[in-house]
């Protein structure tokens, strides 16, 4: 294990890039998930305004 943990004596190089891909997958889900609840909320808004401009008048 601690063979596997050392990688050959690379694990300087190795385990920091492992964790830079996660942080930047990890980035990318949380700015997509962001960008979603977004687009979300300016298409409910959309449809609201629209549903006002066309609402019967009394």
């Amino acid at each position: 294990m601690n063979e596997f943990l050392n990688m050959g004596g690379y694990a300087i190089y190795v385990w920091p890039c492992y964790g830079l891909t996660a942080f930047c997958l990890i980035g990318l889900v949380v700015s997509a998930r962001v960008s979603l609840r977004r687009a979300r909320l300016n298409a409910l808004q959309r449809i609201k305004s629209l549903e006002l401009k066309n609402a019967p008048k009394a």
